[in-house]
């Protein structure tokens, strides 16, 4: 029996490197029309760039920011192998600037109505891979929301859309519901209400009825379900050794981000993709969900000490460095996407790095 269904993860998940040049700019090579764009300069120092294909192509969301929604994205239309872009946006399509864009399939669509939850939602779901965007609006009561998975997600990344002042929270299944970190924020996880101390299940989750996900306010929501062979959302303890943690996946990894959840340390949401550096070392090839900075920078703001930098392995990823935001003594969440199963349907093994 195949280890994995998804015996091609790049139909599903795929990383694009290109040139901006301030105009009309037509990217292809995806291997499918992305739902999810979220792409970062790493020659300048610029905010992350966030576009889906519910909100629209006119509503940009950074990461590393609180900020609301921006409409004047220049960013032109999700097409069947890639996307275009308009005009000039410096997040995106500066003339001399270098990106990489990070695209995932959802149900390629703008969303289709659910009332599995008390409010209905727009989704649109991509249940072989485990990934859905939800929009809601919320009523400052508690609720539930209806994701579409037909699974309980193992990550769900919530924000205010609409309105600025409002952070970036992540629910990981290693902390659990009672527990929350901000993808805008080095913050370690703490207790919060934000799903209202209730654990996900196969149709919806719920929100606490204040700011973090049930306020009066327009919310978007990325959720994901593990996917044996294609997606992992675990957890891992660092040694604090150059020679450092090994982490199994199950999956020959094309892209990783870790973020430290040591109580009282403030740690960086490192990313590595193989596209920009292969497998070895990517080392000043890390960029930061919570930073604007281009690669070659550490995470903390110093580029004189020790960036992150992993190995993707055919079965996981193994931390080289000893550094705080992927290797200390302390422990770690993760999410990773496959770049290969380590056995597909075809029932061939993944190759070794």
């Amino acid at each position: 029996m195949a280890y994995s269904t998804i015996s091609k993860p790049s139909l599903h998940f795929n990383t694009k490197t290109y040139a901006g040049n301030g105009s009309s700019n037509a990217q292809t090579g995806i291997g499918f029309q992305p739902d999810l764009f979220w792409c970062k300069s790493t020659t300048n120092a610029e905010n992350h760039t966030l576009i889906d294909a519910v909100r629209g192509v006119n509503s940009g969301l950074g990461t590393n920011t609180t900020a609301a929604a921006h409409g004047s994205t220049n960013f032109g239309s999700f097409d069947s192998d890639g996307f275009t872009w308009s005009g000039n946006l410096g997040s995106g399509n500066e003339n001399g600037q270098t990106y990489v864009a990070w695209n995932w399939k959802a149900g390629n669509s703008a969303g289709s109505s659910n009332t599995d939850g008390s409010i209905t939602s727009t989704v649109s779901a991509n249940t072989t891979a485990g990934f859905s965007i939800v929009k809601y609006t919320g009523t400052g009561s508690a609720a539930t929301i209806g994701h579409g998975l037909g699974v309980a997600p193992a990550l769900i990344i919530l924000k205010a859309d609409g309105t600025a002042g409002y952070e970036w929270f992540v629910f990981h299944k290693s902390l659990g519901a009672t527990n929350r970190l901000k993808l805008n924020s080095t913050t370690n996880g703490s207790s919060s209400t934000f799903l209202n101390n209730t654990t996900p299940s196969t149709t919806v989750f719920n929100t606490e009825g204040g700011a973090a996900s049930g306020e009066s306010k327009s919310y978007i929501g990325y959720c994901f379900a593990e996917k044996k062979g294609f997606s992992k959302f675990g957890s891992y303890t660092g040694n604090g050794s150059t020679d450092g943690t090994f982490v199994y996946t199950g999956f020959k990894p094309a892209w990783v981000m870790i973020k430290g959840n040591a109580t009282g340390n403030y740690y960086s949401w490192s990313i590595f993709d193989t596209t920009r550096q292969n497998f070895n070392v990517n080392a000043g090839k890390t960029l930061y969900a919570n930073r604007d900075y281009q690669e070659g920078k550490r995470g903390q703001g110093t580029a004189s000490t020790t960036i992150p930098a992993i190995d993707m392995l055919s079965n996981g990823f193994k931390c080289r460095v000893l550094n705080d935001e992927v290797n200390t003594s302390s422990g770690y969440i993760y999410m990773a996407f496959a770049e290969e199963p380590l056995v597909g349907s075809n029932n061939i093994p993944a190759t070794a790095r």
